[in-house]
Order: structure tokens, then sequence, then C-alpha cells
């Protein structure tokens, strides 16, 4: 039989403990005592249970017993501190506490832990450390495991992210730490840590994301305040940590799947290699992402992360001028966007993708998307895209206060999301908005300095010019435009594009024939 429990198999046939393709060594009498502990692990087993079974009823000393116990825990990443397997009982006995997969030791048996019918895909992990006080100040312990601990509660919104409790993270607390062995004994592939120092009425906080298989740090950052506001100070450090953190994990996630070359891709490898081609953002890595999300649906049919993500593509697709000539990547959009919303209605991802794909694909469903933008802040209110997107909506639904408002705060939570064109696009359309085209020209053009494809900054910035005087230019800007959108004409571009206020609609046809789109 073989045990499969955390990232271990116990083989009790050939009598070996394994992690991965490296094998544990283990003296025969700690092998014994771990296989019965796991083989009883619905009960606590007494001393003299294990005596009877692994000494076979000969008399040993406390001190052997425990020896044993604590080589069995080493084993498999354990300590007797943390007793996260095996778990010691005062005056009962001892529990192994892990769960615990069984599968014969055959030939024709399915893959180790893999279950016939599919699974659901595993998440990205992550431990936050208790944040170090370096300044000696006890009183300043209270912040550091503030911060620690408003993190995880943030952390735990975002989709698809697997947050490891305070309890067992806090366990390190005062210990120097070896981030690949925490990332071992937590089962975590990321570890946030930090520090918190004081200087006079200032305090320091730094904080790094760390892959835990590598130790390569991913981001770093370091924040400043004072303390006239101390819990003020934790919430806007916890507000740009955590959104930092979500798009730095996917695209470490997306390059991890890269370089893993799986032999078989299951539904989040195949929604992580979409997000690579997405990234990428042309015609063809676009259709390239859909292909990947078609198999990961075809395997989980109910796996919202995917049917989300296909939903977004089509409207990235749609808003950009990819699209089929039927306009059948319209109605599939919309119908995948409510099926993602049906299956996963507190998914915060779930519904900005959804939320995006309604607005831009489906006239008579429209009045969907602001609501499910909400409801997406509301569950993870530092959300990035969500803030980017639901502002840029907001705008063109003609609440230019609350739109720029929300796609500011995205701007300053994470000034270096690798995605920041998005948020420059959108700032670019609020600016077009209050009809301040100096400023238009700025946010497109820094849009552009990202992500040259991007059709939307390529618009504002030809309606921009036009309204300017500087035709030459804006017509060479269309024709970059019809470079990317080769098939962009004036009617079709209104008919595929929601304009609900009419004076913006009027303002963009204008600057569009000016600039000699063709009609």
């Amino acid at each position: 039989m073989l045990y499969v429990f955390s990232d271990f198999v116990l083989d009790s046939g050939r009598r070996e403990l394994r992690r991965g393709q490296d094998q544990i060594a283990l003296e025969p009498q700690v092998f014994d005592l771990l296989e019965f502990l796991i083989r009883a692990r619905d009960r606590v087993v007494s001393r003299d249970e294990l005596l009877d079974a692994i000494w076979h009823g000969r008399t040993v000393s406390d001190a052997t017993l425990s020896s044993r116990v604590n080589a069995a825990r080493t084993a498999v990443g354990d300590n007797g501190e943390a007793q996260r397997l095996i778990r010691t009982l005062p005056r009962k006995g001892i529990r192994f506490v892990g769960e615990v997969h069984e599968a014969p030791d055959s030939p024709s048996a399915a893959p180790v832990g893999e279950p016939a019918s599919p699974a659901k895909p595993e998440e990205p992990s992550i431990a936050v450390l208790p944040f170090t006080n370096m300044s000696g100040d006890p009183e300043q312990d209270f912040f550091a495991d503030g911060m620690s601990e408003d993190i995880i509660t943030a952390l735990s919104r975002c989709s698809g992210l697997f947050v490891i409790a305070r309890n067992s993270s806090f366990l390190y607390r005062g210990k120097p730490v070896d981030i690949r062995e925490v990332g071992r004994e937590l089962g975590v592939a990321y570890v946030l840590e930090g520090s918190v120092r004081r200087g006079g009425n200032r305090l320091r906080i730094t904080g790094q994301l760390i892959d835990a298989g590598s130790g390569r740090h991913l981001w770093a950052d370091r924040f400043e305040g004072d303390l006239s506001d101390v819990f003020d100070l934790q919430d806007r450090i916890t507000e740009r940590v955590v959104a930092a953190i979500e798009p730095t994990v996917q695209f470490a996630e997306v390059e991890r799947q890269k370089s893993s070359k799986p032999s078989r891709l299951d539904a989040y490898d195949l929604l992580l290699r979409a997000y690579g081609f997405e990234h990428a953002f042309t015609a063809e890595s676009t259709a390239a992402a859909l292909a990947c999300l078609d198999q990961a649906i075809a395997i989980d049919p109910s796996y919202a992360p995917a049917i989300a993500m296909a939903a977004y593509c089509h409207a990235l697709r749609h808003f950009q001028g990819w699209i089929t000539p039927d306009g059948a990547h319209s109605a599939e959009g919309v119908r995948l966007a409510w099926r993602a919303v049906e299956l996963a209605p507190n998914d915060a991802q779930v519904l900005w993708m959804a939320a995006f794909a309604i607005w831009n694909m489906s006239r008579e469903k429209r009045d969907a998307a602001p609501e499910w933008f909400a409801r997406s802040l509301l569950i993870n209110p530092n959300s990035v895209m969500a803030l980017s997107l639901g502002g840029w909506i907001e705008i063109m639904r003609g609440n230019r206060k609350d739109g720029r408002s929300m796609i500011e705060r995205a701007r300053r939570l994470n000034p270096r999301d690798p995605r920041g064109w998005f948020i420059s696009g959108a700032m670019a359309i609020a600016a077009i908005a209050d009809e301040d085209y100096p400023e238009a020209i700025r946010w497109a053009e820094k849009a552009l300095t990202q992500n040259r494809r991007f059709a939307v900054a390529l618009r504002v910035l030809i309606v921009a010019l036009v309204r300017l005087g500087h035709k030459d230019r804006a017509g060479v800007i269309a024709r970059e435009l019809l470079d990317v959108e080769p098939e962009l004409t004036i009617s079709g571009f209104f008919q595929r594009i929601p304009f609900p206020r009419d004076t913006m609609a009027t303002t963009y046809a204008e600057a569009l024939r000016a600039a000699g789109v063709p009609e």
C-alpha cells in the first residue's frame, strides 16, 4: 500500500519513504513507527500500543520512544513544537493528524494522489511569516504582528490563492528560518516575510515575496509613515502589499508552468498557459489562450476560473477588433460570463472578468456589469484590475467622479503593476470624458509605451490629437491603429463598442473620421 501525505509517499511494500524523486533514509524502527501511526491515524495510539507493535512488548525507556518519535517527525518535515503531522496528546498518546490518501501499489493503479475523476486544480499557496521587530522596542511587537495578520486576512480574499492560517505561520516567530524549509514544512510555494523598524516617530516597514522552492526574491518594497495613526498606516501598507502580490504570484505561476513542462496538463496548468498567452496580447496569442481554456473546460466543465478567463479573452478580442466575421464570439463570451458567475458567485476575479465581458459584448444584459464589479470589490477591495476596469466602465456610464476615483486608487495601490497600461488607458479615457485633451495624450502615450498594441489607447490618442488640431499626427496614429485592427470601420466600431453617452460617441466618430478611419 502507498500512503500519500503532504508531499511524501510511504511505500509499505518497499519499506521506503519518498519525497518527490528522493528517498529518505529511515531506521527500521522509525519506519515501523511511522507506518503504524499512519495506519492508525483515525485514533490516538497509546504508549503501550506502540511498545507492543514496534518493540513487541519489550521494555524501552521513554527517552528511546521519544527519540524514535522525533526521528519520524524530522523525516516528514515536522518537529515537536509545530506537531503538524505527528501530534502528542499529554497523558493520552500520539496520533498522526496529517491528511492521507491511500493507493494500491500496482502497475495498473492510477498515479499517486490522482483521483479517477477530475479534481480541482491545486491553487498557488503562500505563508505570511510574522514580521520581525527590528527596532528593539517591545511596543512595536503589536504593530509587527498586526501587520502580518492584516495581510493574511486580505490575501485570503484574493481569488485562487491558498493562504496558510496565522496559527501555523506564527510558529516561526522569533526564529531564524530557511525559507525553503518553511515552504516544505507548510507545503507552500511562496513566503512573504518582512520587518518593522522604528526611528523616532517614524516607522519603516519592508516586505519581500520569495519563491519557497528556489529562494528567489520575486518582489520587495519599503513603506514609511509616522506613528500619528498606526491603524491607518497598517491599512495603507496592507492594501499596497496585497495589490502587488496578487499579480506577482500569477506571473510567477505562469513562469513556473513554462519551466516545469509537465507530461500531462491538468486544468490549472492550462489556465496558467492561457494567462501567459493573454499577457503577450496579440490576436494570435489571445486565440491560443482561448484554445488552452477550451481544453481546461473540457477537463473540468465546472472550473469557473477558466470559464471566466475565456469570457474575458473574448472581451479582449472584442474591444481590440480581433473578432470573428459572424460575431459568434460575443454570444459565446456572454454565455461563459454568466456560467462562471453561476458557478462562483463569490470569487472576486471571476466576477470582474465576467463583468468586463458582459459590459463589452451584451447590450441586453449590460446592467449586470456594474453590480458584478461592485461585488468583486466588496470581496477583494485591493484588486487593481477590478478597480481599473470597473472605473473605466463607470466613466463610460457617465459617472466620471466615481470612475476616476477607482482608477486613481488602483494606481496608488500598485504603481508598478505589470498590466499598468490598463490603468493608464483608463486614466486616458477619464481625461477624454473631462475634455482634458493634453492629459489624455499624456496617459495614452504612457499606456502605449508599455503596450503599443493597446487599441483603446490608440483610439484615445487619435481623439485627443484631433481635438487639439494635430490632424496629421492623428492620421499617423490611425494608420497604426489599422495595423492592429485591419478591419476597423467607424460604423463597425460603434456597432461593437458600447457608448452610453451620446456626446462621447460623437466626439469619437468625428475624430476617427478626421484621422482617416474608413466609414
